[in-house]
């Protein structure tokens, strides 16, 4: 009687185990959201790079043309005066709007409701889950940063740590000509051209590069050698 209650058990026990596998293999696909996300991260750089690129005329216009238009405001006023003026204008947008709807929806004698109801009615709550996903993110960056700042100032490599100094000297003379917004505002206007210029005129581009970067080279191996230390290291 025991041998036949254990034979009924076993069924139910293989067919338990070979349920489970299902699930352990489910967990194995849990690698399968590495591809979703890679495919959400590879969407916003593609963003970035139609944008900057031209891709969308129209779009890349109004963005450039904006944040010019707002980075030369800047350079004229104060920040608060900037922001001030900014808000006042989208408020004057939004007030005008939503009093001529309600106007017209009174003469019309009609129920249209709020005119921004569709974007009032937006979930726009960040979950905490989304949150320490950007801050996982952001703290990558910042453990580099960290990195690499305590590698150049503890001169860890000495050719890198020279590099970063002659590199500040040369900023002290740009920051004597520019101040930090006309900084911004070349910045921009490289931004959204040299990659249009390097895309049209690639070939020339790299061959001269190329001959740059190989001077540079010989530069610093001849800097290398002649540094004991760096020899030294490099015979080790």
């Amino acid at each position: 009687m025991a041998e036949s209650s254990a034979a009924t058990q076993s069924p139910s026990i293989s067919s338990s185990s070979s349920g489970a596998d299902p699930s352990a293999t489910g967990g194995g696909g849990s690698p399968g959201a590495s591809p979703a996300l890679g495919a959400k991260s590879c969407g916003s750089s593609c963003a970035v790079h139609d944008l900057i690129f031209w891709r969308d005329v129209k779009k890349t216009g109004f963005v450039f043309g904006t944040t010019l238009i707002m980075l030369l405001s800047l350079a004229a006023f104060s920040v608060i005066s900037v922001v001030s003026y900014l808000i006042l204008a989208l408020l004057s947008v939004t007030i005008s709007f939503r009093v001529y709807k309600s106007v017209i929806q009174a003469v019309q004698k009609s129920e249209e409701g709020h005119p921004f109801k569709a974007y009032l009615d937006v979930d726009i709550t960040l979950s905490s889950e989304a949150f320490h996903n950007y801050m996982n993110a952001a703290m990558v960056h910042v453990n580099k940063a960290l990195k690499l700042i305590i590698r150049l100032f503890l001169v860890e490599d000495l050719v890198d740590s020279l590099k970063l100094a002659v590199f500040m000297w040369l900023m002290t003379y740009v920051g004597a000509v520019f101040n930090g917004i006309t900084l911004l505002i070349l910045a921009e206007l490289l931004v959204f051209s040299v990659p249009i210029v390097y895309e049209k005129y690639k070939t020339q581009i790299d061959h001269y590069v190329g001959i740059v970067r190989d001077q540079t080279k010989s530069i610093v191996e001849k800097i290398q050698a002649k540094l004991p230390g760096i020899a030294k290291k490099k015979a080790e």
